[in-house]
């Protein structure tokens, strides 16, 4: 059966507490410790998992955190065709999605790893990374490739499904929301089961439930899809 992915937005923006570990504790704890840190480590991090696992999440998570804390941050993903120069006034790198990286930023991005790591100014910057697979099999100029792997590498792994339910129960609960175990079979064999899509849907739900002053039922999730 054809699953649906929601393209809308999410209800609040990624964090480090709002984002469910399941078997990628150990990364996220990394990530935790470096981010709340100000004496920093310039070691290199590179995550890599299938889609769904949590890479883009965690990477907007610190890039976030970081800018809570006043610190400016260079991020560059697929979507951005022309990467700027690299700048002094940013307290870290952040790379996502390098397996999609296009020759111009391949160029960009080891630009920007090389000048994070031997900035100018003797104070070397956090590279955080993030692709589908480990740097050895990234298909990218060798030099970029290679330093991707230098640092930290973790393997971020998706959900199982008694986590994806677990993590729908939470939320639904935080909201005050009932989900009943057949709302909740019917949206995880119909709908993307990418976490973020699933909160996106939720998010989604709970308004329309609440405008329409109905439970959360299958009658309500099918009549939501036809008023979309």
């Amino acid at each position: 059966m054809k699953q649906i992915a929601l393209d809308i937005g999410l209800a609040s923006p990624p964090s480090l507490a709002n984002f469910f570990a399941g078997p990628n504790e150990v990364a996220l704890k990394h990530l935790e410790l470096w981010a709340g840190n100000s004496l920093r480590s310039p070691v290199p991090t590179y995550l890599w998992g299938e889609p769904g696992s949590g890479k883009t999440h965690l990477l907007k998570a610190v890039s976030e955190a970081l800018r809570e804390q006043g610190a400016a941050v260079g991020w560059m993903d697929a979507t951005i065709l022309e990467p700027p120069e690299f700048s002094e006034s940013w307290a870290a790198v952040i790379l996502d999605d390098c397996h999609l990286y296009t020759a111009v930023q391949q160029h960009a991005a080891f630009n920007w790893f090389v000048n994070a790591l031997n900035a100018p100014d003797g104070h070397p910057r956090w590279v955080l990374a993030a692709g589908a697979t480990p740097p050895s099999d990234l298909s990218l100029r060798e030099d970029l490739r290679t330093r991707l792997g230098w640092g930290h590498v973790f393997a971020l792994q998706a959900l199982t499904e008694t986590d994806r339910r677990s993590v729908l129960r939470q939320e639904a609960d935080a909201r005050g929301v009932f989900l009943s175990d057949e709302a909740m079979d019917f949206i995880l064999s119909r709908f993307s089961r990418d976490l973020g899509n699933l909160m996106q849907l939720l998010d989604q739900l709970d308004g329309y439930a609440l405008q329409t002053q109905r439970a959360i039922t299958i009658p309500l999730i099918k009549s939501m899809l036809e008023d979309l």
